[in-house]
């Protein structure tokens, strides 16, 4: 539809919501010329057809922006319509596989669908409110919804006939599908995708809120509203909405970020799917890279990609931040700027690569009824600005899962006011001086800061590991911007633990790393110079300064040892 289409309270047919049968994005996606970027997750398809007219027919897979929800629902509006009946769409794609084919050949195209994408009947609606002659009772964004539905069901050659007997005209959607499911012995398949712009949109607007559910629960709760549908499908960013802890659609099983059940390979792009990508010669980004910048989503043991970010990335031939310029980010931004306490230094920590335990049971599903920085953690874990590790029960474990993420993070807490006056930057400031001044006590002294915080004392201490990270973590500020990190990189006889080197400032010093635990920072110094690791940086044409660092342990002082030379050019 377009504004057009909507006239002095008049909505015209269009196929769009009853019985959609235009092209999507999925059929587009299956068409297209670059297969290799198509990844066939049809057999989705056989675990929905599992669910018809059983108890469980009731379900929702939420999940955050860009991870293929408006495909999925495509996928099965174009599965279920009757609208694509013999455009045999799914031909050659894994759902007619010998083992589902039985399955997939009885429901191909046999239903009524009830299509609603809430973005477009949002934007049809900003339409609608500007008429001089409107509907009937049609006030707000819920009544339109509505509205909207009922419109098309009686414009079909197929129901028109049935709602005019039964003299269907000022009542509501349940009693429009009750005429006609009593009537035509038949059930229809519901598909709404974005179902929760109402609590993201209208945010604030709770009348409306209360409204947009009750009528959901109408539909899919009241007596005789259930037996109208073979099948109901909700997909969106939040899980369905709560009130008092309570869902208001607890008839329908739930599937996200926080709980994704036996969804996980659903919610984006396998290891194995992106593996099959990078196959192509048509691929010219390493799986390293595609994996360092959108993967690291692990939900329930299955590591998950942004599916968008690896497609831009494979087509740019350019590994970048792609999913944070999907939105305005300014639900990050509100949600760190709450005045909760010690949610600026968890968020920063965060990025710097720690965890934080949280729990998620007290989170409302909205973006409004935040109580506690578990609520906020648990927020952001829907959103997709984090992932976690289910703990059990609802207790969960928040980390940045990828180099997307964390840059995005990065430059948004950067651009805070209160960015500069955090300790933990002026700490990153005050150990790269300390290294850069080759004053070993104290860089040694902030390095035993670093790892008698909270968020580093929780690790096992017991290996080089905890100090790499513990040096990590206390550079990244002060770094990030001008310096490449690499691990564990190939130079000389060998490969240095960690190296710094600049992207671009030749003013600034090349950082050899060698770790040691329960040995001395001396012998760190001296295998640094007999495995030669700074030979590529002088190999080269490399005129910046080289530090040679040893850094030790002591298990038994507990003490960090630190020293540090200027290689000799």
């Amino acid at each position: 539809m377009t504004t057009d289409d909507v006239e002095f309270g008049e909505v015209k047919a269009m196929g769009s919501i009853l019985n959609p049968d235009k092209e999507n994005s999925f059929i587009r996606l299956a068409n297209r010329e670059n297969k290799y970027l198509f990844v066939d997750k049809t057999d989705f398809i056989e675990k929905t057809n599992k669910r018809l007219n059983e108890d469980n027919r009731f379900f929702a897979v939420t999940r955050p922006r860009r991870f293929g929800k408006t495909v999925t629902a495509h996928m099965l509006s174009a599965y279920y319509s009757k609208g694509y009946a013999g455009q045999n769409i799914f031909d050659n794609l894994k759902i007619t596989n010998d083992e589902f084919k039985s399955s997939y050949e009885k429901h191909l195209n046999k239903y009524d669908v009830i299509y609603i994408d809430m973005n477009t009947i949002d934007w049809l609606f900003d339409g609608y409110s500007n008429k001089k002659q409107k509907a009937e009772g049609v006030n707000d964004l819920v009544d339109f919804f509505e509205y909207s539905i009922i419109k098309e069901l009686k414009l079909s050659n197929e129901f028109s006939e049935c709602l005019e007997k039964h003299q269907i005209e000022n009542t509501g959607l349940l009693e429009t599908l009750l005429a006609i499911t009593q009537d035509l012995n038949t059930k229809f398949i519901f598909i709404m995708d974005e179902w929760d712009l109402v609590y993201r949109e209208y945010r604030n607007d709770e009348v409306l809120q209360k409204k947009f559910i009750k009528l959901l629960k109408n539909l899919f709760k009241a007596d005789g509203g259930q037996d109208c549908f073979a099948l109901a499908y909700l997909t969106g960013i939040l899980p369905i909405k709560k009130y008092n802890s309570q869902s208001a659609l607890n008839g329908f099983d739930e599937y996200n970020m926080l709980s994704p059940g036996d969804y996980a390979p659903y919610f984006g792009f396998t290891e194995d799917e992106v593996a099959n990508i990078v196959k192509s010669p048509n691929c010219k980004v390493s799986h390293h890279d595609l994996k360092s910048w959108y993967e690291g989503y692990k939900i329930k043991g299955v590591d998950i990609y942004n599916p968008n970010s690896v497609c831009k990335a494979v087509t740019r031939n350019e590994c970048i931040g792609y999913w944070s310029g999907t939105s305005s980010n300014e639900e990050f931004i509100s949600l760190i700027n709450m005045n909760f306490s010690g949610i600026k230094d968890d968020i920063i920590h965060l990025i710097e690569g720690s965890t934080i335990q949280f729990n998620c049971r007290t989170f409302q599903n909205d973006m409004v009824s935040i109580e506690n920085k578990d609520d906020i953690f648990s927020l952001l874990v829907c959103l997709g600005y984090l992932g976690c590790v289910d703990d059990g029960a609802d207790d969960r474990t928040a980390y940045v899962p990828n180099k997307e993420i964390k840059t995005a993070l990065s430059s948004l807490v950067k651009a805070q006011p209160w960015f500069n006056s955090m300790p933990v930057i002026e700490r990153s400031e005050l150990l790269f001086k300390a290294i850069t001044d080759l004053d070993g006590n104290k860089t040694a002294e902030i390095i035993t800061e670093i790892h008698n915080s909270p968020d580093v004392s929780l690790l096992t201490y017991n290996r080089e590991e905890s100090m790499v990270f513990c040096l990590i973590s206390g550079l990244m500020w002060r770094t990030e911007r001008e310096y490449e990190c690499f691990r564990e990189l190939q130079s000389g006889k060998g490969s240095a633990d960690l190296i710094y080197a600049p992207k671009r400032n030749m003013n600034l010093p090349i950082l050899l790393i060698e770790f040691k635990y329960g040995l001395s920072a001396e012998e760190a110094v001296e295998q640094i110079k007999e495995k030669e690791y700074f030979s590529r940086y002088r190999d080269g044409d490399y005129p910046n300064d080289v530090l040679l660092i040893g850094i030790n342990y002591n298990p038994k002082t507990k003490d960090h040892q630190c020293l540090i030379e200027k290689l000799d050019k």
